[in-house]
């Protein structure tokens, strides 16, 4: 037999305080009383079927985060409810519970299932019924409008960003190339003045051979502090002049460049000491010519490398011509993200990488990580106006990969750390921020990671923690 519904008793409950009689006595007809024993009564995601509303006892709500239950509420307020509390929106909307539901004691319940429930709202509250449904799906899509406009703006920042790193290393190349061309116009110049000259057969040949110790010295040439060039530019010059080549200074500086020195040059005038003095001006004019030639095809190449690198993390950042859902290693993922936004670290902030190389593959959405990525470091630099350390490490941590973004700002003040993760809320001046930034990195990687975001902050060390499932399949039992 079951229990009795008492109308009277269910007007005493804040939820149904103004019901009328007939609305009451339906609510009786319609729903059930029910005694829970302590233990699960639903949950999360399994099919939202009921709609409870507590009588006397107690209830624990829950929601699970990295695959672990986090309590969020537990109460013996007379009259709350849970459940499939949002069955009058139908099937456009996801009905399935939204968290766990738990009896702390044996407690009593009504209990509607949730087809009457919907019907009953729909029936009493039309009006409320249109609001509700406004509310929900009018917030709904604008947040997916405004995200979309942050994705934009992001995008577009991006490249702009992009176009400026691209610009340079072009710009280089181009005009690389066009010095390119003026040399080797003047190498066959000198060619051909060598040629009409006194030139003995053999000396020819050993400036040739010179030639190649030339072009090979370019690529061996060592790294020079601006002081230690400058002193061997001023011997070289003096060399130059004591040995009759006009502007010696102004071929010092190339020579200088490619790694020679006095006695490589004391070898070519020993080579070439029995022609006329003119013929050896022109052959160190064209050996110049050779070195030029040498360092501007490097610049060529130097430069064409960075702009193929850009191209290159342009496509791991955006996953062009990748599934959606694939196995990646985490740290292309950062470096990708770190080359995109290159141009907004600037000189002030200096990156610091620590990279634990063991972390193995990770299966996940990648183009939507780096959107995490992107959305923290630009937060990060931001906080920093500019100056300051940003640090960028990964780790494990039991089954999880652990990325951490962290700056050296003045912090996230603790009344409002707690609100960080919602929806339109910044701590950004009017115009610098949606507010969904964070709200969107959490939705990527709790709800399509499986994952968990949290933050930890004091003045001049904030980090933003990432955990993602090393097998995220397991974690969500698919």
């Amino acid at each position: 037999m079951g229990l009795i519904c008492d109308p009277e008793e269910l007007r005493t409950l804040f939820l149904f305080e103004k019901l009328d009689d007939s609305q009451l006595a339906q609510l009786c007809e319609v729903g059930r009383i029910e005694y829970i024993d302590p233990g699960p009564v639903y949950h999360e995601g399994d099919p939202a079927t009921c709609f409870y509303v507590l009588i006397e006892g107690e209830v624990r709500l829950t929601k699970l985060s990295n695959g672990i239950e986090i309590e969020v509420n537990r109460t013996d307020h007379r009259g709350v409810y849970a459940g499939a509390w949002m069955a009058y929106l139908g099937d456009r909307v996801s009905q399935d519970y939204a968290g766990s539901m738990y009896v702390t004691r044996r407690s009593r319940f009504l209990v509607l299932a949730a087809d009457d429930f919907a019907r009953i709202v729909q029936d009493w509250f039309p009006m409320a019924v249109h609001l509700l449904e406004g509310a929900f799906f009018g917030g709904q899509k604008a947040t997916q409008r405004i995200a979309e406009r942050e994705r934009l703006l992001a995008l577009g920042s991006l490249s702009a960003g992009l176009t400026h790193e691209l610009n340079n290393p072009a710009a280089a190349a181009v005009r690389a190339t066009a010095g390119l061309r003026e040399r080797v116009a003047g190498m066959r110049h000198k060619l051909k003045m060598m040629a009409e000259g006194k030139f003995p057969a053999d000396a020819l040949v050993q400036l040739v051979e010179l030639q190649e110790q030339a072009a090979e010295q370019v690529a061996k040439a060592p790294d020079l502090s601006p002081l230690e060039a400058a002193d061997r530019e001023d011997v070289l010059a003096d060399w130059f002049e004591a040995n009759g080549i006009a502007d010696g200074w102004n071929l010092a500086p190339t020579f200088v460049q490619a790694g020679l020195d006095i006695d490589w040059l004391e070898g070519v005038h020993a080579t070439l000491e029995s022609c006329r003095a003119q013929v050896f001006e022109g052959a160190i004019r064209w050996l110049n010519y050779t070195i030029e030639t040498e360092l501007l095809m490097n610049e060529v190449a130097d430069s064409t490398t960075r702009i193929s690198t850009l191209v290159g993390a342009a496509k791991q950042y955006s996953q062009m011509d990748r599934a959606p859902y694939q196995v990646v290693d985490l740290h292309e993922l950062l470096d990708s993200t770190l080359v995109m936004l290159n141009r907004k670290l600037g000189d002030g902030v200096q990156l610091v990488k620590d990279y634990d190389r063991g972390l193995p593959p990770i299966p996940c959405f990648a183009a939507e990580l780096n959107q995490v990525w992107t959305n923290l470091i630009d937060n990060a630099v931001y906080a920093m106006q500019g100056d300051g350390t940003l640090t960028v490490r990964t780790y494990r941590e039991n089954d999880c990969a652990v990325v951490e973004i962290g700056d050296t700002g003045p912090g996230i003040a603790p009344e409002v750390r707690g609100r960080i993760f919602e929806p339109f809320f910044t701590t950004k001046p009017v115009g610098d921020g949606t507010g969904l930034g964070l709200d969107i990195s959490f939705r990527i990687v709790v709800n399509k990671h499986h994952g968990d975001i949290r933050v930890e902050s004091e003045p001049g060390n904030t980090r933003f923690l990432v955990r993602l499932p090393l097998n995220p399949q397991a974690e969500s039992g698919e």
